[in-house]
């Protein structure tokens, strides 16, 4: 028993008379995994939903495969669209269609060899994307982030999507027997645990990856290729499906992470000695701001806010004094790195000269002789002939290293402290 393949002409011309029955796929959404056919044409007065007559046409659509069933057993199947007639005669067609030749090796395995029986059924598996199947988390979900290094807990929620890449193995190992329909939202409750199960095991190794918990809902692609890892043995191999995508809509904290994020982040900021101040001075304002709302009058008020002034003004002077330092310290290496960074693009660009022909260039080799770009030496330059040099002596006049300002070999900045006024370089 199998299918041959029907001319598309005939659907609608005299051919069709003859048919004895048409079978089209039940009601099938975006979200069907397997449907049973339905026969929508009748023309043997003892035509049964459970009786597929030989002669009968199967109408294949795109992203399907059809599975002819005899007495739950398979005997033949098509994943490529069109019409195909039964025939009793003709050996099974296996038509892959756009699926893999593996395909086949699963047929040896549940493939039929019986004569008809009185009991056989058409079912067709959506061999499409099945998207938008919700998941989240019942219980909160271990996370040590090493930013925060603490350990943490998370709930997530969001959706998935599978493909049934071996739609045989599918039918045979996960569908149940005697079913008419099976959606993405009648997944059974095994499928959902180890999906869970695998998502777990999915963070966690996200976490051992050093991945920020505040990043995971952008990590999307990484998850995906977490859970393939995690669920293919088992999903694919053994039920015939695979995890095409995981999408994380939200991430929710318990009220200890919550505490832990907010304190770590709050000392991340007050240990900028800006922000730091500008608390010290709000703190001072805001009571002020009250003591004018004092119900025993704002002349108590003001007293109690100077006596409170006194007490602490020796910690605000000394904590205004302290970020004020920082601050100064702050703007003063800002300032050296932005004279280095300076001087570093003067000397880019005014190039460098070839010690043995004169030539001013910017490339690794001189323009007039080709030689390449002499290595950069650090050293002292000599006051009198110019020479650089690396000893205490200059190797040019023989006179000894200056023992107070130093020429920058730089940018030729005199200068007289341990580095460059004009470039930031130390001295050498």
């Amino acid at each position: 028993m199998g299918i041959i393949s029907a001319a598309v002409n005939s659907v609608s011309g005299v051919l069709a008379d003859s048919w004895k029955d048409v079978i089209e796929p039940a009601d099938m959404s975006e979200s069907t995994l397997l449907v049973k056919g339905v026969h929508v044409k009748k023309g043997s007065a003892k035509a049964t939903e459970d009786y597929v007559s030989n002669g009968s046409i199967i109408h294949v659509y795109p992203n399907t495969l059809m599975l002819l069933v005899d007495g739950g057993k398979i005997v033949d199947y098509c994943a490529q669209e069109g019409y195909y007639e039964v025939s009793n005669s003709s050996a099974p067609s296996l038509f892959n269609g756009e699926l893999k030749e593996s395909l086949k090796e699963t047929w040896k395995r549940f493939q039929f060899n019986g004569i008809p029986s009185a009991k056989q059924l058409v079912y067709y598996v959506n061999t499409a994307e099945i998207k938008g199947i919700k998941f989240g988390t019942k219980n909160p979900v271990q996370y040590f982030d090493n930013f925060y290094n603490a350990e943490l807990f998370l709930r997530a929620h969001g959706t998935y999507s599978i493909k049934i890449a071996d739609p045989l193995k599918f039918y045979a190992e996960f569908a149940p027997k005697g079913t008419n329909r099976i959606d993405s939202k009648n997944l059974n409750e095994q499928l959902l645990n180890e999906f869970m199960d695998a998502l777990q095991t999915a963070i966690n190794q996200m976490s051992v990856d050093g991945v920020r918990i505040s990043q995971i809902t952008s990590k999307s692609r990484e998850l995906s290729k977490y859970m393939a890892d995690t669920l293919d043995q088992d999903w694919n191999d053994l039920r015939g499906i695979e995890v095409c995508s995981v999408g994380i809509a939200s991430i929710s904290y318990d009220d200890e992470s919550k505490e832990l994020i907010n304190m770590r982040n709050k000392g991340a900021m007050m240990s900028d000695p800006t922000i730091r101040e500008g608390f010290v001075q709000a703190s001072v304002a805001q009571g002020i701001q009250s003591a004018g709302s004092n119900t025993a009058g704002a002349g108590a008020a003001f007293m109690g806010v100077g006596m409170g002034m006194n007490a602490a003004g020796g910690f605000m002077q000394s904590a205004s004094q302290t970020n004020a330092f920082q601050m100064q310290q702050q703007a003063q290496q800002a300032q050296a790195m932005q004279q280095a960074a300076t001087a570093q693009a003067q000397a880019k660009a005014a190039g460098w000269q070839c010690p043995d022909c004169g030539t001013t260039n910017q490339g690794n080799f001189c323009g007039g002789c080709g030689k390449p770009k002499p290595a950069d030496q650090s050293g002292w330059k000599c006051p009198d002939c110019g020479t650089v040099n690396q000893g205490n002596f200059c190797g040019g006049c023989g006179k000894p290293k200056p023992a107070g300002e130093w020429i920058c070999t730089e940018c030729g900045t005199k200068n007289s402290g341990k580095f460059c006024g004009g470039c930031g370089k130390p001295r050498a």
